[in-house]
């Protein structure tokens, strides 16, 4: 199996490679992972993993300036049906819009706009950043990425650091949240596509675990 970390000079590249690299090692997957900012590489890919720091735009225009890169993350996404995992802003990128100083245009395979977290309580602080829990919002159960994570108030934490999140049109695409001032988008699926708002390459034994589930998910 081979898995495609997508190197456009945003996100922490050796952290998910190591983290990625363990969690495969520990769940005895095999699995030739791999960083790359090479097209063709996606292109043939089993599972492709975007990662994301920084502002959305910024990135949106980093993944285009790779000549093919978005063309080769369409074949392989959204024709071929090949697993994907978002992080960080590597999962901002799956909306339609994100509203990050301005409007800029995202992958738009999943509807919805980026927008600015607003507490309910006006003294928390933006950027949320630090250790929360996740709840799942789905009617049938948790998504496949989350099975067998203990979730919920008394569940694995997770490591956030993020001013703005993801606002699905649909909401059967918001699969978990966390609570910050009221619900937060934690994570988004559709199909063969998922994103995560967390680090899961930060996140210990929760980050581990999700990794394991997403190289054995078969969407």
């Amino acid at each position: 199996m081979k898995v495609v970390i997508v190197d456009y000079n945003s996100g922490n590249l050796h952290s998910a490679l190591k983290a990625f690299e363990r969690a495969a090692y520990e769940a005895a997957i095999t699995a030739d992972i791999t960083l790359s900012a090479e097209p063709a590489d996606v292109a043939q890919a089993d599972r492709i993993v975007l990662p994301g720091v920084g502002a959305f735009a910024d990135c949106y225009l980093g993944l285009a300036r790779v000549d093919g890169m978005l063309e080769a993350l369409e074949e392989s996404v959204r024709r071929k049906g090949r697993p994907f995992l978002g992080i960080c802003v590597g999962m901002q990128l799956l909306a339609t819009t994100g509203k990050e100083h301005g409007n800029h245009k995202g992958l738009g395979w999943i509807a919805g706009e980026v927008r600015k977290i607003t507490p309910e309580d006006p003294t928390l602080k933006i950027p949320h950043m630090g250790w929360n829990t996740l709840q799942t919002t789905g009617k049938n159960g948790a998504h496949p990425l989350l099975d067998d994570l203990p979730l919920g108030e008394q569940g694995l934490h997770a490591y956030f650091v993020h001013s703005y999140h993801f606002v699905a049109e649909a909401p059967h695409n918001v699969t978990a949240v966390t609570d910050y001032g009221g619900p937060v988008t934690a994570m988004v699926a559709s199909d063969n596509i998922a994103g995560v708002q967390f680090h899961p390459e930060k996140s210990q034994r929760l980050g581990l675990a999700l990794i394991a589930n997403f190289l054995s998910w078969k969407p």
